[in-house]
Formats: C-alpha cells, sequence, structure tokens
C-alpha cells in the first residue's frame, strides 16, 4: 500500500501472550514489543498495542526502579478499591474501573527501527485481576 507520498506502507500485526502472576501487577512488555518491531524490520512509523481485555490496561511509566511498579498498584488499589457496594455479578469492578482509568492501548512513534521512549520509559500490561494468561494484539504501520 502507498500513501500519497508514493512512500510504501507496511503494516505488520501479531498478538502476544502475557502470563500474569498475581492479582495485581504490571509487567514490563517492553522487550517483547522491540522484538517484534525488530522481526518486522520496519524503520519508521508507529506501533499499536492493545489490551484484549476489560480488567487489564496498557501504560507507559518509569522502568528503571521495580518499585514504580509497586507504587502505581498500591497507588490505584488505593484510590480505586474493591467495594461491597459494587453490584457486578463476578465481583471484580474494581478490575474494570481500572481498567478504563489506564486504559486499552497506547501508540508509540518508531525510529529508526526502535520505539522512540524516554531514557526511563517503558511499556507495561497492567493486569487487575489475575493471574490469568492474557493476549495484546500488536499493530506496526510503517515504512
Amino acid at each position: 500500500m502507498r500513501d500519497k507520498g508514493g512512500v510504501l506502507m507496511i503494516i505488520e500485526r501479531t498478538t502476544l501472550s502475557v502470563e500474569t502472576k498475581s492479582a495485581q501487577e504490571l509487567i514490563d512488555v517492553t522487550a517483547k514489543i522491540e522484538d517484534f518491531i525488530k522481526k518486522t524490520g520496519i524503520k519508521k512509523g508507529q506501533v499499536t498495542v492493545f489490551v484484549l481485555h476489560t480488567t487489564a490496561g496498557i501504560t507507559i511509566n518509569e522502568n528503571a526502579d521495580p518499585d514504580v511498579e509497586k507504587d502505581i498498584v498500591f497507588g490505584l488499589d488505593k484510590s480505586l478499591p474493591d467495594r461491597p457496594e459494587f453490584e457486578h455479578g463476578e465481583g471484580n469492578s474494581h478490575a474494570h474501573i481500572k481498567s478504563s482509568v489506564i486504559g486499552p492501548d497506547l501508540t508509540v512513534l518508531i525510529d529508526n527501527g526502535k520505539m522512540r521512549l524516554g531514557t526511563w520509559q517503558g511499556l507495561y500490561f497492567c493486569e487487575f485481576d489475575g493471574p490469568r494468561n492474557r493476549k495484546l494484539d500488536v499493530q506496526i504501520i510503517g515504512e
């Protein structure tokens, strides 16, 4: 497919698995996404990551200090706790709310075959109703 400027646009897509081990946790998936980008050979474009679940999300945050992951889980749990007033029959309303707050997708630019992330940034799969086997759809559009 070519855009109006005659540049060849390539679309690559995959589904990645993420196995979570805790009820709530953040898992750094940066390396999985970068591996897929490398396999495609796309040097410039954008990658979109989409979580295929309603009780999980995806975010970008610091990946240098593992305490940040713990603090995010702790902060979300304190801000959005499970409540006896919730009516959802499965008992995981707090997970649905956290998923809505964090969001199911993000897009990152690709330059020179790598994601354009800041020095301390990484992509985190956010589990709010685990442990489970989860899926991430990853799509790259580029040249």
